[in-house]
């Protein structure tokens, strides 16, 4: 479905995967490779070499990893190592710290869901992971995730400032417009969105046509005939 209405690709995140302890739900990796011909990211429930290998030949085209990669950090580095760094995908899940006088605002890395804090920097931990081999950076604001309030432009605004790898920006998609502002205020190289599509609030070809007309790059979704 997404495929046909333009997506430019399909990130399937098995979100329960880890609180769970279990893999990744390979039969529906593998039916979605199945139909859909458009670039597939794949994440949740991978914990090592063999688990994203299985993703991959499941038709995968690229493997983002999260929780297993704070247990692990070298985990990044073999997973390149093997598969190509472009295969490798940092996931980060951030949850915003308020700043003081003393400090400034940052966000610490959450895992599980969110469930779990790290006492991790995110700003610092995704320049880690690209340091380890991670080729692109899947950054979700776990307070907008859900909301549909926008993204959150400072977090996307400091991690891209700090590595040179793509950031994919998620987390508070609930119009076009806020898309076109993490692209052209945050600088994200890419949007992800979820519920304003699954609930037909919004189309692919609409956020398509307001990246357009923003002056971004953008393959326009095809006519229906």
């Amino acid at each position: 479905r997404y495929a046909e209405a333009g997506a430019d690709e399909i990130v399937f995140l098995d979100i329960t995967a880890a609180p769970e302890a279990r893999g990744t739900l390979l039969d529906i990796v593998e039916r979605t490779a199945r139909s859909a011909f458009v670039p597939l990211t794949v994440g949740g429930g991978v914990r090592s070499t063999n688990d994203m290998k299985a993703v991959l030949r499941a038709g995968a085209d690229k493997v983002a990893v999260n929780t297993a990669a704070v247990r692990d950090p070298a985990l990044i580095r073999r997973c390149a190592r093997l598969f190509g760094r472009q295969c490798v995908v940092a996931s980060i899940d951030a949850r915003a710290r308020v700043g003081t006088e003393d400090e400034p605002m940052s966000w610490e890395v959450v895992v599980r869901g969110g469930r779990e804090a790290t006492g991790l920097d995110a700003v610092t931990w995704a320049q880690r992971l690209v340091e380890l081999g991670a080729g692109e950076v899947l950054l979700t604001s776990i307070d907008r995730d859900g909301t549909r309030g926008g993204y959150d432009l400072e977090l996307i605004r400091a991690v891209v400032a700090a590595v040179d790898v793509p950031v994919v920006a998620s987390g508070g998609a609930g119009r076009p417009a806020d898309m076109v502002a993490a692209i052209t205020e945050g600088g994200a190289d890419a949007v992800l969105a979820a519920s304003i599509f699954h609930r037909d609030l919004h189309s692919i070809a609409s956020v398509k046509e307001a990246l357009a007309a923003a002056g971004v790059p953008v393959r326009l979704a095809p006519v229906a005939v």
